[in-house]
């Protein structure tokens, strides 16, 4: 009986697009810790990148397209996007983006809610937000 869990591959995927996608890609990766696993290009646009976070997760991201609600496509202007990421090590992560210079758009505080967390600003605008609470245990 093999009594190992393993954690399954992500199969939910944040997504977001970015104008200058090659610096942020960069910043994600050399400034905040995701790993670089794919990154396509199609001449000066990033076509398609997964990022995958080191302690499980990943987020896809792309060059920017013209936002037009009503052709049916599914472009994210800029900026948009938020997201949680979940760390164990979020004391080193907040101490790495802080001496980076990192725009803190709030303070590593412990939450009543047992998380430790703080949130940060990318480049394009974005919002990250890193903390401990790694959601409640399925049933």
């Amino acid at each position: 009986m093999n009594t190992t869990q393993r954690t399954p591959q992500p199969t939910v995927w944040p997504t977001l697009q970015a104008d200058d996608a090659p610096a942020l890609i960069d910043f994600l990766v050399g400034t905040v810790g995701f790993l670089r696993t794919a990154v396509y290009e199609d001449g000066d646009r990033v076509a398609h990148a997964q990022l995958d976070w080191p302690e499980g997760g990943g987020i896809m991201l792309g060059s920017a397209k013209p936002v037009d609600d009503d052709a049916g496509n599914w472009s994210l202007r800029p900026g948009s996007f938020g997201c949680y990421v979940v760390t164990e090590r979020v004391d080193e992560l907040y101490g790495r983006l802080v001496d980076a210079g990192v725009k803190i758009l709030r303070e590593i505080e412990d939450q009543p809610y047992g998380s430790r967390e703080f949130a940060i600003l990318d480049p394009e605008g974005n919002r990250w937000s890193f903390g401990t609470y790694a959601g409640e245990p399925r049933a």
